[in-house]
């Protein structure tokens, strides 16, 4: 594309510097609690989360429609709050995985991730040449909107600031989880336990021996290969179960969830409610 250099202040910051800095504390081996949003994708909702403390939120872009300019404008303030935000796209798609990327979004997180043919491909949408083939968009909110003064230092650092998620949710992603969680760039792994617990037979049984025990074995292949695991846990008491046993992330209760939540708790307050 055609390149329009707009004079930038020295002193501004580095716009890669979010992403790096979210996978420079995963790589330090720190627990990071991200905020899911399904519905309300608005700015309010970013500054909200960043207030309450969250490291990251997660947009689920494969159940819910989000427009372009909503999710624009809910990236953009989150990057303005420090708020790195992860999105799951609906498949593989290079033209939706670039969008997200250019929008400012640090992770892409893939659904039904089953093998690493899949993850190369991901991924090469994601990096630039020579290990990916991601076109060059320098002047959106990736750079907030200034083009970077030195283009071959910028995307080295795009690169290294750009978070591979995993999503295993299958009987075959668990079977292939080794060469998975093995495959070069991959940065996170994230086990979705509601419909892996449908794969494992025990729908919505998240702490069933038979959804744990694989879920422990794809956390052990993490911690052999220095990939940061994560997952959504039952309750808080069980998420500082997995934490003790190593788990990194957590992409933890909805809007949705909290407001319902939130809403009953008060009508229950009153007296009220069934």
């Amino acid at each position: 594309m055609a390149k329009t250099k707009v004079v930038q202040n020295a002193r501004r910051q580095d716009p890669t510097a979010l992403g790096r800095n979210f996978k420079r504390r995963l790589r330090a081996g720190e627990v990071l609690l991200g905020g899911s949003v399904s519905e309300y994708l608005r700015p309010s909702l970013a500054k909200i989360y960043a207030q309450a403390g969250y490291d990251f939120v997660y947009v689920d872009k494969e159940h819910m429609f989000f427009d372009g300019s909503e999710m624009t404008d809910f990236i953009l303030t989150a990057r303005d709050n420090r708020l790195p935000v992860v999105s799951k796209i609906g498949e593989l798609n290079r033209s939706e995985t670039a969008r997200l990327l250019e929008a400012g979004a640090v992770g892409i997180q893939l659904p039904r991730s089953e093998s690493r043919a899949q993850l190369e491909e991901l991924i090469s949408y994601m990096k630039f040449p020579p290990h990916g083939t991601r076109a060059g968009a320098p002047c959106y909110g990736n750079v907030d909107y200034a083009w970077p003064a030195d283009d071959r230092g910028w995307l080295r650092r795009a690169d290294e600031s750009t978070a591979v998620v995993v999503h295993i949710e299958t009987a075959l992603g668990y079977e292939n989880a080794e060469e998975i969680v093995t495959t070069p760039y991959v940065d996170m792994v994230y086990v979705g336990p509601y419909d892996f617990s449908i794969a494992m037979g025990e729908p919505g049984n998240y702490d069933h021996p038979q959804v744990r025990k694989p879920m422990l074995e794809i956390l052990k292949l993490c911690k052999q290969h220095g990939v940061a695991f994560g997952t959504s846990a039952s309750s808080p008491q069980r998420g500082l179960e997995w934490i003790a046993k190593g788990c990194q992330f957590f992409e933890m209760a909805t809007e949705q969830g909290l407001i319902i939540d939130g809403a009953a708790a008060l009508v229950r307050a009153y007296g009220g409610g069934k």
